[in-house]
């Protein structure tokens, strides 16, 4: 167990930004799951900048590799210019 008061505090933060970090990219997922399912153009045209944006803050706080960001974003943009 730590014993510096530095490294308790590193601890508890450590642990704010990982609850943190899973719940966005939960969430990311998620949305990337409900924009793969959709059927209708102008929807799916609507929610793709959101979860482009997501997409683009997990990687530039490194949750996710910026290269997977980058092959995600291509995909998505594919699959709904395609629909």
């Amino acid at each position: 167990m730590a014993n510096h008061k530095s490294a308790l505090k590193r601890i508890r933060q450590n642990e704010t930004k990982r609850l943190r970090n899973k719940y966005q990219h939960k969430t990311t997922r998620n949305a990337i799951k409900k924009l793969r399912e959709l059927t209708d153009k102008k929807e799916a045209e609507a929610l793709l900048p959101s979860v482009v944006s997501m997409l683009d803050k997990l990687a530039k706080n490194n949750v996710i590799h910026a290269n997977k960001a980058a092959n995600l974003k291509s995909g998505l943009t594919k699959h709904v210019a395609t629909i």
